[in-house]
């Protein structure tokens, strides 16, 4: 793994765990199998989406995905909360900050469109086999040399009209710090000139949602079928118009920027800051290794 990867302070021992109330371990089990039935149905289903796609258009595929992301969610006992509408310019870039997997169904069920994730997620059990047929652009972030091509590539898709999902800090936080924004995935939006919509995305309860460092899915899976009232928050903060910035980084910054002033936390934290932030213990859970 080159050395040029983005990192984050947080520690699935120091952030992502869950210490209030939980769910009885017979409505977790109820949810796991609900969640992944849910997903599976999504990869079987995709096929047909395809096929509706290309003879009602793209309209119908976004309707379906928003169905799906949903019921994704909602199986696995997770509540939503939209702040805000989408804009209706044609295309757009939206950046969000990264907590959890949960944030790709999250964003999928308010903003659809096509996402850029890690190449390692195409080895992902349901998941990986689900983005590649949903148009998933992958990015191979060991080789830095293949970033000009999937960048060309987004912004093809964006001229194109599609919208595209990026998660442009590279790395998952634990939700209570954020990391720095970076550029090189804002100059597709710059090439294609289309907007750059903003998404602030939060958990409650935090540690539950977090899926951090060397975290197993197994893990992040069990805690968040065993968290009660698990709510997710999805907030689209005004766009960034066209033009509006001259180059990729003030543009990255500006994305930033507005994503960290809409939350009360610093823009960053250190793992002794989030361990330390963490709400006080009521019960606990056990996770699986």
């Amino acid at each position: 793994m080159s050395v040029w990867l983005p990192t984050a302070p947080c520690t699935p021992q120091g952030c992502a765990t869950h210490r209030q109330a939980t769910a009885g371990p017979v409505r977790a089990a109820v949810r796991l199998l609900a969640g992944l039935a849910a997903v599976a149905s999504g990869v079987l289903l995709a096929p047909f989406a395809a096929l509706l796609t290309l003879a009602l258009g793209a309209a119908v595929r976004h309707r379906l995905t928003r169905c799906w992301a949903r019921a994704v969610l909602r199986a696995f006992g997770v509540r939503v909360r939209v702040v805000g509408v989408p804009h209706g310019l044609r295309g757009s870039l939206v950046v969000a900050n990264h907590i959890s997997w949960l944030d790709i169904p999250l964003v999928a069920a308010v903003l659809p469109g096509r996402m850029l994730a890690k190449s390692e997620v195409r080895s992902w059990p349901l998941l990986g086999p689900l983005a590649a047929r949903g148009g998933t652009l992958f990015l191979e972030r060991d080789r830095l040399r293949t970033l000009p091509a999937t960048v060309a590539a987004m912004a093809d898709a964006l001229r194109a009209g599609a919208r595209v999902a990026v998660f442009p800090e590279g790395s998952t936080w634990c939700g209570r710090g954020q990391g720095r924004f970076r550029p090189a995935a804002f100059q597709a939006a710059l090439d294609a000139g289309v907007a750059v919509q903003p998404v602030r995305i939060t958990f409650s309860p935090t540690g539950a949602a977090a899926f951090v460092g060397d975290d197993p899915l197994l893990a992040s899976l069990w805690r968040v079928v065993t968290a009660r009232a698990l709510t997710a928050e999805i907030r689209l903060l005004p766009p960034i118009l066209p033009g509006s910035r001259p180059d990729r980084r003030s543009l990255a910054l500006a994305a930033q920027l507005a994503v960290a002033s809409d939350s009360a936390n610093l823009p960053s934290l250190s793992v002794h800051q989030c361990v330390s932030s963490m709400p006080a213990a009521t019960s606990s859970v056990r996770t699986p290794s």
